[in-house]
């Protein structure tokens, strides 16, 4: 039998995108140990749509 993996998929939604209006949105993919981290994550990564560095949190 196969132990069950620890690291799972997440996806990064830009917070700050929403409240600009501007058609869009910025996300991303990566990883996580669950086991490690089972809160979600907020991460600043870079908004290509408003070209600076904004918040990004965990969605399901």
């Amino acid at each position: 039998m196969a132990k069950k993996e620890n690291r799972i998929q997440v996806i990064l939604e830009c917070t700050e995108h929403k409240t600009s209006g501007m058609p869009g949105t910025s996300r991303y993919v990566t990883t996580k140990n669950k086991k490690n981290t089972p809160e979600r994550i907020e991460l600043k990564k870079f908004n290509p749509i408003l070209k600076r560095m904004t918040l990004h949190k965990e969605i399901k």
